[in-house]
């Protein structure tokens, strides 16, 4: 829990010492995505209010099924609450809408909409959380020139410079702001123990910095920023190491090494006794293999087919839903059913929420006996329980009944059987015959077909050069949609010759080893076999085996003894099958407590748009190398 927990404490500090009602004010990188609701008016607007009737009684329930029930006083009905319909960014993921309310917080606006009103109101206590970047502060500037709320705390994600906390002193002229405070939380904080910056540009990491050194440097600063914040929150300072073949990699090491150990070298400095943590830098072309698998398990398949967001599912394009089903959260914290079935496999799902139906189904079924005034009285105290519940096994229900749908109309159990073949197991004549069948299968989607040649095309780039081109040629015919030279780009960022590790296993004699003896012992589930590059680089920090020379550390901070905390961040973008892994790896006990991040969640659409992104951008630069 300890990236969840720290964020929760931050915003626990900001809110929990400020009296009174407050406005909460954020970014569009720290806030909530904004929708009004007029509390009086739920039940007209199609919000999710019921009317309930019990014997002669009448009353009114105001849920969401998105969050915990809310419990309100009467006088609140008065006000007009803005919050969030879609839980996005660093708040959101972590702190639910009835918390806030529970912390006196009666709206909810971003920064940058907020200055659009002159509306005064001096009776509200602002609260900003904002990035401490240019654009922000010279909002703040001005909301602070003119003031619309009784006080002003400023609460920034990351460090202020001297100079943006003199122009926020000299617009004070008020004298309204109360605090100013730095709180580190400048990431989302995914799950426990995985984070994201939700960097739009992700793009960038692929491409020379004579393309665009501006972009790129904003891109690198944005990394560092958040890389610090995550060790100040934890209140460590690491070992730096990265990853060898990586440009950008090595230069986000050397900035960040910088910033620590040098420019803010005191902050950084928390005298504490422990071994230094490790932070691991290494680039998503890798493993270029993780990003393009259709993935089995709950979290991750929902990635892939439907798509989340901050852990937020939109459902709008899925048939007729109900308003309150058409965007849904699946969080660890704040849904069981999904703490405890993120990991598992598609088939154990379906048998997990039969049993989830058939428990729901005999509390609706007690529900219906109604006798007496105690009975009543039970009803009306179980009612937002028996709400939640509903709205979870609907919520279920409708994803995966919508992920069997997919699955079956892109025959994915035969593409899928195919791409773990490519990535887990050798055998380049059977695997060229049965990739050139797919591609010639017309139920086979085009996104598949792309992904089943890169993925030959990454396993065999050397092996194969006529065979492959036949796949080039085949593949263009039968998809037009996708760029011509696309696999050739992806195998110049992400080819052989350019990865550090070992991918396949097949490089280092011990890896060989290893790979025989799964092969040899079989596997739990076809679908599920790979593993990705990142398990086989924990398992060679558990066992003190990461190789200098592939990793080399940065400046002459050395790891002394096995650090008790390794950070790996991947530039590029994580998977959801990664953060299974690096799960799996804590509850072994190795005395190693594992954290990952990086600048984007990947599935392979995203992977695949960062791709074609950075193709189009190398093309039409005229810098381009």
């Amino acid at each position: 829990m300890v990236l969840i927990t720290v964020v929760r404490e931050y915003i626990n500090r900001m809110l929990q010492d400020i009296s009174g009602m407050k406005v909460l004010i954020l970014d569009s990188q720290t806030s909530f995505d904004i929708r009004r609701i007029n509390v009086r008016n739920l039940a007209s607007s199609g919000s999710n209010c019921h009317n309930v009737t019990v014997g002669h009684l009448n009353f009114t329930v105001v849920t969401f099924a998105e969050d915990k029930e809310l419990h309100w006083p009467i006088s609140v009905c008065n006000l007009k609450i803005w919050f969030s319909g879609n839980l996005v960014s660093v708040v959101s993921v972590v702190y639910s809408q009835s918390e806030l309310l529970q912390k006196e917080v009666f709206l909810v606006e971003l920064v940058d909409s907020i200055s659009m009103s002159k509306e005064p109101m001096s009776h509200l206590k602002a609260v900003y959380f904002l990035r401490p970047t240019p654009d922000n502060i010279k909002l703040m500037r001005s909301q602070l020139a003119t003031p619309r709320f009784g006080e002003y705390h400023l609460f920034f994600s990351n460090l202020l410079k001297d100079t943006q906390l003199h122009d926020l002193a000299d617009s004070d002229e008020h004298e309204i702001v109360q605090q100013v405070q730095e709180f580190y939380a400048d990431f989302v904080a995914v799950d426990a123990c995985h984070f994201s910056f939700n960097i739009s540009s992700n793009h960038m990491y692929m491409l020379p910095a004579v393309v665009d050194p501006s972009k790129l440097q904003h891109f690198c600063d944005r990394v560092v920023d958040g890389i610090a914040a995550i060790f100040l929150a934890l209140k460590r300072r690491p070992v730096i190491r990265y990853s060898r073949t990586s440009d950008i990699a090595k230069r986000i090491a050397q900035e960040a090494s910088k910033l620590m150990y040098q420019q803010e070298s005191g902050l950084f400095d928390f005298r504490r006794a422990e071994v230094s943590p490790l932070l691991l830098i290494v680039d998503r072309r890798d493993d270029p293999v993780t990003p393009l698998l259709n993935q089995w398990t709950y979290q991750a398949m929902v990635h892939e087919l439907i798509g989340i967001q901050d852990n937020k599912v939109d459902l709008r394009n899925i048939g007729k839903l109900p308003k309150d089903q058409q965007e849904v959260v699946l969080s660890s914290e704040q849904d069981v059913f999904f703490k405890a079935n993120m990991y598992e496999n598609f088939g154990d799902i379906g048998m997990n929420i039969k049993k989830m139906v058939d428990d729901f189904q005999q509390v609706a079924k007690s529900n219906q006996n109604i006798q007496t005034i105690e009975d009543m009285a039970k009803f009306v105290d179980n009612y937002p329980e028996y709400r939640k519940m509903h709205g979870n096994v609907s919520k279920h229900v409708t994803l995966v009944t919508e992920m069997s749908r997919i699955v079956e109309e892109r025959k994915l159990m035969s593409v899928s059987q195919i791409e773990q073949e490519l990535a887990c197991n050798g055998g380049q004549g059977a695997a060229f015959e049965a990739v050139t069948n797919l591609l010639n299968d017309e139920n086979v989607s085009d996104i598949d077909r792309l992904r089943l040649v890169m993925l030959y095309a990454l396993r065999y780039e050397k092996e194969s050069p006529v065979q492959l081109m036949q796949l080039f040629n085949k593949l263009a015919s039968r998809s037009p949609k996708y760029k011509p030279g696309l696999v050739q780009f992806l195998l110049k960022q992400a080819g052989m010759d350019k990865r550090t590790g070992d991918l396949y296993g097949n490089r280092d004699l011990l890896n060989y080893a290893l790979n025989m003896a799964r092969g040899l012992k079989g596997v739990e589930n076809v679908y599920t076999q790979h593993q990705p590059l990142l398990s086989q680089t924990m398992e060679s920090i558990v066992k003190g085996r990461l190789r200098d020379v592939d990793y080399p550390y940065i400046g002459n901070h050395f790891q002394q003894a096995r650090p008790q905390d390794v950070i790996i961040f991947i530039v590029g973008g994580t998977t959801y099958e990664e953060a299974r892994s690096v799960t799996l790896q804590n509850s072994t006990n190795s005395g190693i407590r594992f954290i990952l991040g990086g600048s984007a969640v990947l599935n392979s659409k995203r992977f695949l748009k960062d791709l074609e992104e950075a193709q189009r951008t190398a093309r039409t630069s005229t810098n381009m190398i």
